[in-house]
């Protein structure tokens, strides 16, 4: 009976052995793959079609990723389903460091959006960084009757369902800026999805919409040139690129709804990879070329770490749930 015990304890031994011999291994074959990466050039998956800020801060960043880390890296559009398509798509996709998605605030809006989602929003992803932070602007064209956000309330209040409001797609920031809003504000405006950012900018130009909630950098330009106008921003703090529009709460609403776009992986992505490509981020928005194009887009910078960005995308997706169930939004 002792000698088996002796054997027992023996067996659990080299058990235990095995596994951490494995498990170093493991981590050491990930390090070795890690310090080639990349090796073949990079895809920069966003949910959304070219035009929108996601698009715009994807592609400032995989040119600057191509210089630096000697392979291509190339920003790839997937759009449909409020972002949904190209969000399962990368969480679909080998986690070995060569598929990444750009996503915005409607990745957080989703879990709360659609029932049957086929991805799980915290689990099925890795955090890199979250690369900047944006306000949303309430714009109108020149000549809209309402000169002010009190004003233009008072108007859409004493016409329920007659103020229409573009977005970028059912489920996307600019939707859900918008419907946060009517629930702040006690109006009805009615919701209508385009396909990306660009479509909404013609749509209210054109006046096939009244207005929209954009976000910032989609409509610097235009704001900057006359061609649009805009009413308020979302932030608590008026934004740096548009100092004499006052926010929201200036305007007597407790209304913020803060834009972002940041860099995931597919779960499982080696670690050595993820916080590699972070520190390449957080250096990227940290030099005076990338740093001035987002200021002059009217974005703040973040490169925060995989761990920082974490908390956030968490914080956020329980939040908006919290505020889609109040509101009774659902999205098939």
């Amino acid at each position: 009976m002792i000698k088996m015990q002796h054997f027992s304890l023996r067996v659990r031994a080299l058990t235990g052995a095995m596994v951490a011999a494995l498990a170093l291994g493991l981590a050491a074959a990930q390090d070795v793959a890690a310090q080639k990466w990349p090796e073949k050039p990079v895809r920069i998956v966003t949910p959304f079609a070219p035009g929108g800020g996601t698009d715009v801060f994807a592609r400032i960043l995989a040119q600057r990723l191509s210089e630096t880390l000697g392979q291509q890296f190339i920003a790839e559009n997937r759009p449909g389903a409020g972002s949904t398509l190209g969000t399962e798509h990368v969480a679909r996709s080998p986690a070995d460091g060569y598929t990444f998605l750009m996503t915005s605030a409607s990745f957080s809006f989703s879990p709360g959006l659609y029932p049957k989602l086929r991805y799980d929003a915290i689990k099925d992803f890795t955090r890199v960084s979250q690369v900047v932070q944006v306000p949303h602007v309430i714009a109108v064209i020149p000549s809209f009757p309402a000169k002010n956000l009190q004003g233009f309330v008072t108007l859409a209040q004493a016409r329920p369902g007659e103020v229409l409001y573009a977005s970028a797609g059912p489920g996307s920031a600019m939707h859900l800026a918008g419907a946060l809003f009517n629930t702040v504000a006690k109006t009805q405006l009615t919701h209508v999805p385009y396909k990306g950012g660009g479509a909404t900018v013609t749509a209210v130009l054109s006046g096939e919409a009244m207005t929209a909630f954009y976000t910032i950098e989609t409509v610097l330009p235009l704001l900057r040139g006359g061609r649009l106008r805009a009413l308020a921003v979302s932030t608590r703090e008026r934004a740096p690129a548009l100092p004499d529009v006052p926010t929201a709460m200036e305007s007597g609403f407790n209304y913020e709804a803060i834009g972002w776009f940041g860099l995931m992986a597919p779960a499982g992505t080696p670690s050595a990879i993820v916080e590699q490509l972070s520190a390449e981020v957080a250096k990227a928005m940290a030099t005076p070329v990338i740093r001035n194009r987002a200021t002059d887009l009217g974005a703040a910078p973040v490169g925060n770490t995989p761990a920082q960005f974490e908390r956030f995308v968490r914080d956020e997706v329980a939040r908006w749930t919290r505020i889609i169930q109040q509101a009774g939004i659902k999205l098939e």
